[in-house]
Parts: C-alpha cells; sequence; structure tokens
C-alpha cells in the first residue's frame, strides 16, 4: 500500500514553454495567482514526505512554498532530464513512491490524488490520469520504477511507462496542460475572465 506520507510530490516546473512565447508561462496570472501555484494550493494539504520542484527559468520561489528546488540546468535535454532530477532527490529522501505532477495544469485536485493512491498497489505501482482516451500527467510510479524513470531520456517523459499502468479516469477539464498562450486564454474565458492578466 502507498501512501501520500511515504511519497514524494515532484513538481515539474522546467519546461522552455517554447509554445508560449519567451514570457515565464508559470508565473502568468490565471484568478487570484500565478498559473503554477494553483496546483501548489490545490495539493498544499496532501501529506507528503516531501515536495521538489525542478525549476529552470521562472521567477517563483517555490522553495518558501516548503518545495525543495531543484535546479535543471539543461532543460533542453527535455523532460526526462527533469525528472531524473526530482528522481534522484526522492531516493535521497528515502521515499516509497513519486507522484509527477506539471506545474503548467492548474484545475488538478486533491481529490483526484487520493483516488490515485486508492488505485496503487505497492513497490510496483504505476497509475497515470486520463481524460478516458489519453493517459498521462499527474502519474504516481512505486520504488521499483525508479532506476526505469532514471533510464529515460528526452521529452518523452514517463510516456511508455505510463502506457502500461493504470489508469484514473477523471474530467478532461481538470487535465488541461497550458501549454500556449492560446491554452491560457481559453482557460481564463472558461471563468469569465478573458481580459485576466493583460
Amino acid at each position: 500500500m502507498l501512501t501520500p506520507e511515504r511519497t514524494a510530490l515532484i513538481l515539474l516546473a522546467a519546461g522552455r514553454s517554447l509554445r508560449f512565447t519567451d514570457a515565464d508561462k508559470l508565473a502568468e496570472p490565471f484568478l487570484d495567482k500565478p498559473l503554477a501555484y494553483h496546483l501548489v494550493t490545490a495539493l498544499e494539504n496532501v501529506p507528503f514526505l516531501t515536495r521538489i520542484a525542478v525549476v529552470s527559468a521562472t521567477s517563483l520561489d517555490f522553495a518558501a512554498l516548503g518545495y525543495r528546488v531543484e535546479p535543471s540546468l539543461d532543460p533542453s535535454l527535455g523532460q526526462a532530464r527533469s525528472l531524473c532530477h526530482g528522481v534522484s532527490a526522492a531516493k535521497a529522501a528515502g521515499a516509497d513512491a513519486v507522484l509527477v505532477a506539471l506545474a503548467d495544469m492548474p484545475r488538478v485536485t486533491a481529490a483526484h490524488i487520493y483516488r490515485m493512491f486508492d488505485a496503487a498497489d505497492g513497490a510496483d505501482t504505476i497509475v497515470a490520469s486520463s481524460d478516458g482516451v489519453q493517459p498521462g500527467p499527474p502519474a504516481l510510479f512505486g520504488r521499483n520504477l525508479f532506476d526505469a524513470l532514471l533510464d529515460l531520456k528526452g521529452d518523452e517523459g514517463g510516456r511508455e511507462l505510463i502506457k502500461r499502468g493504470h489508469h484514473v479516469v477523471t474530467s478532461p477539464a481538470e487535465l488541461v496542460d497550458v501549454d500556449t498562450r492560446e491554452d491560457l486564454h481559453k482557460l481564463r474565458a472558461l471563468y469569465g475572465l478573458p481580459t485576466d492578466g493583460k
């Protein structure tokens, strides 16, 4: 059985945001806070063993929010390199599992994360989120997958591992991933805030 208390949260916040233009995407305002802080807030009461933020070029201060900050010095090496930084830190902390989440997914809820833990089955766990069609992050991996995660390369992240895991289905709206400025405009418009952040 896996529990949050023995799990490291890895927040991937080191992407180059090439599709968003040159802005600090994670610091872009959405509702009452920077985009990346929505997931941080949603999961703040989940009692993780440790919280690790893998960052590159962002002005946001994750350390002030209780995260151990791991710089990703060369984001051009892809998401897998950032994931390796996080998994290495989780291993050093003695975690039994890692929950990998993306900082640009502002609508993920704690309820969904707990459903993922309900679906976990120990050290061999691979549990991913799904909109009913495509599995993806957030994703939960037991410690027997750590070495496989550390061997990943490029921008695929844990995609191939995720495909063979258990998938917890939730609303597509919860799994919105803000990759482009248009994505952010659409999200703001859903809340009646088309001019938010202009």
